[in-house]
């Protein structure tokens, strides 16, 4: 086998093994014709490590990438309730698979588990580098259960019952007609009531949600404990510090576009993301992206991320196999 694809350089913390590479015989096998004498090793590995890579395959079409994902036995999801602005990639049978993030080249994304700012999640996620940016413009990722250990027992125990996140919809951040995927309020209205969401209309058709959601969860599969919430992400902490301010002036603190509390509804001072934010830090895996690559990850086993960039960058995302909590709380 050829050396440059068993060898993986990565920025990691101490004993992580994260991720597992998994390189072709012979380089430009195609992914697809290599899948069922790859599965076990992948799914064995996936419980242990949460996430492989898999180096020096062809993937000559996003359909391949598409049939690779589908074939580990749950259709591909659609991104719904999003956070965030993607596309759906258009292709024949590419069905499910989305661009990446569509945030500004030069902003970083921090590390989050796929939707775990909701009650329903992926519980497989899936990463196809089509384009390599030429500078920057990696994935991070970080092991969800070594990030909850890393986090003070005192953290832990204030966020225990949960995180209440608090949305504003409108023209400071994603429409809810593209969030719901919808432009019928009585549709938005069902979502919400079949996935324990209060929602108000504004005015100017604006609207807020609210939810409670897991903090920490367990994994159905593993039975261990993991850092699972985007409360960093949504918390006006995570904004810079001038608009942050703008935001508040603009619009007062209960209508700043998105927002995190404890489960209460007490507030969460900035100290302590801070330290969640330096916990994430010490546990971040970082390599370079190489055309072709394709990432798998257990979504609540592995948090991920995204660096800054110059130059062009193509990574498209695959989710599957629907998870979660609804009726707990």
């Amino acid at each position: 086998m050829n050396e440059m694809l068993t060898r993986l350089e990565r920025k990691a913390p101490a004993g992580s093994d994260l991720p597992v590479l998994i390189a072709p015989a012979e380089p430009g096998e195609n992914l697809l014709a290599a899948v069922e004498g790859l599965r076990s090793r992948i799914e064995q590995a996936l419980p242990v490590t949460g996430g492989v890579l898999l180096r020096g395959f062809a993937v000559p079409t996003v359909e391949t990438f598409q049939q690779f994902a589908s074939s580990f036995g749950h259709p591909l999801l659609k991104y719904e309730f999003a956070s965030t602005p993607r596309s759906a990639v258009s292709a024949s049978t590419g069905a499910g698979v989305y661009t990446s993030t569509e945030y500004p080249s030069h902003q970083s994304i921090p590390l989050h588990n796929e939707q775990a700012y909701t009650r329903e999640w992926p519980m497989k996620i899936w990463f196809h580098c089509v384009t390599a940016s030429p500078e920057g413009g990696e994935t991070p990722i970080a092991d969800s259960r070594a990030v909850y250990r890393r986090i003070p027992a005192r953290i832990r125990a204030l966020f225990e019952p949960g995180i209440l996140y608090v949305r504003n919809f409108g023209e400071m951040d994603v429409p809810w007609q593209k969030v719901f995927n919808t432009e019928s309020r009585a549709e938005v209205e069902a979502f919400c009531t079949r996935s324990d969401i209060a929602w108000e209309w504004k005015d100017d058709d604006g609207l807020r949600t609210r939810q409670r959601c897991q903090a920490i969860e367990t994994h159905p599969v593993t039975g261990e404990l993991v850092w699972f919430n985007q409360a960093h992400l949504f918390h006006i902490s995570a904004r810079d510090p001038e608009e942050r301010e703008v935001l508040e002036e603009l619009y007062g603190i209960e209508n700043v576009p998105r927002n995190t509390f404890f489960a209460d509804g007490s507030v969460i001072g900035d100290e302590i993301f801070a330290e969640v934010r330096a916990a994430l830090d010490a546990e971040t895996v970082s390599f370079r992206w190489e055309e072709g690559d394709v990432l798998m990850l257990d979504n609540m086993l592995v948090a991920h991320a995204r660096s800054p960039f110059k130059g062009p960058r193509k990574v498209i995302v695959a989710m599957a196999e629907p998870h979660g909590n609804l009726g707990r709380f």
